[in-house]
């Protein structure tokens, strides 16, 4: 079971990527994923000579059944061991390759005849970046510099889907990484101590995301889930065509400012006729499944800039960060043209 897997080793965000001589024993430099984290367990094979696989995710659920194609590449090239890495999907010709975070996340379904089909048409890869435990003997207590060596001895006769992350100890090659590899969907750079063990749960590991800040238009907000206050603000960016398209979400505000907030966007909130606050609806997907997608909708007047680290197709990958009111823009200044995008990379040359 996924709850018997150790909890992975997880990582503190800095702002740069850190010089080498910054942590006693040096660093570790790798990219950084855009997938599902995955603790893979492999075990004996059973009367039958099949293996038994189960693939735990960093909250310690499950994602065994979700991943059929994984399941059996797991089962018929590893010996009993337990892998840390990142469950990902690629999308692009040859040449063109990169990661694609919205078919990874329809991989997510409940019906297994939904499961079956998507492991034919969107089959997912593995890309390994630690060993925990290789037949009888944990690594667990033992330093990076040796668990990745065993990790590599391991890999060698590897084949697809089945990757080996590759790292190096070069921070200038690191940095240019950083730059580079996020024109193939990745989130940034990692960084691990050379001499440190493997500690589930702890924040051991460095690393450093992708981060720029634009302007976008104020559209209205949901409705805290204690009920009082503004839970997060729904941000919008004008297309070619001149609509407003909604692009994410701004959260993580203190409870006295959800409270102001309400007052302060009190004259922007549209009215029926009847004097009532209009409500609207975000798109459902199955993470939002049985939760209130509503929102108050709010006239599109008011813009403010906000953090973000990436964009997946016309969307904010993750939750933005508000920084600052911008009044001095006006809102149909706020268009998608703004926002840096990426020189395309293919993601086939980070994973050779």
């Amino acid at each position: 079971m996924a709850e018997s897997l150790p909890a992975p080793m997880l990582a503190r965000a800095v702002s740069a990527v850190p010089e080498p001589d910054s942590v006693p024993g040096g660093l570790s430099y790798e990219p950084k994923w855009d997938g599902f984290r995955g603790i893979v367990g492999v075990g004996d094979p059973d009367g039958d000579g099949r293996r038994q696989v189960e693939i735990g995710s960093r909250g310690s659920k499950s994602l065994t059944r979700y991943f059929p194609e994984l399941v059996a590449t797991f089962a018929r090239q590893l010996p009993r061991c337990v892998l840390d890495g990142e469950i990902v999907l690629r999308r692009g010709s040859a040449g063109a390759e990169r990661l694609d975070w919205e078919a990874l996340s329809q991989r997510i379904h409940p019906a297994a005849s939904r499961i079956a089909l998507l492991a034919e048409t969107t089959p997912a890869a593995f890309v390994a970046f630690d060993l925990l435990a290789l037949g009888d003997d944990d690594l667990t207590g033992r330093p990076f510099e040796e668990r990745r060596a065993a990790l590599e001895r391991l890999a060698d006769d590897w084949s697809e889907p089945l990757h080996l992350c590759q790292t190096t100890r070069d921070v200038a090659l690191a940095r240019r990484w950083l730059v580079e590899f996020e024109g193939a969907g990745l989130d940034g750079v990692v960084a691990k101590p050379l001499s440190a063990p493997y500690s589930p749960g702890k924040r051991t590991m460095l690393k450093v995301k992708h981060h720029r800040t634009a302007d976008v238009v104020l559209l209205g907000y949901r409705v805290h889930a204690s009920g009082r206050g503004v839970g997060s603000l729904l941000l919008g960016l004008y297309d070619d065509a001149g609509v407003l398209r909604n692009v994410g979400g701004a959260s993580a505000f203190s409870n006295a400012r959800r409270l102001e907030l309400v007052d302060e966007l009190a004259p922007l909130v549209e009215r029926d006729e009847n004097g009532e606050a209009v409500k609207g609806e975000t798109e459902r997907s199955r993470f939002s499944s049985g939760k209130d997608v509503s929102f108050v909708s709010l006239r599109p007047e008011r813009v403010l800039e906000v953090r973000y680290d990436q964009l997946e197709g016309m969307r904010f990958r993750h939750t933005v960060q508000f920084e600052r009111w911008r009044d001095d823009r006006e809102p149909r200044s706020c268009t998608f043209d703004q926002l840096e995008r990426p020189v395309a990379y293919d993601l086939s040359d980070v994973l050779a």
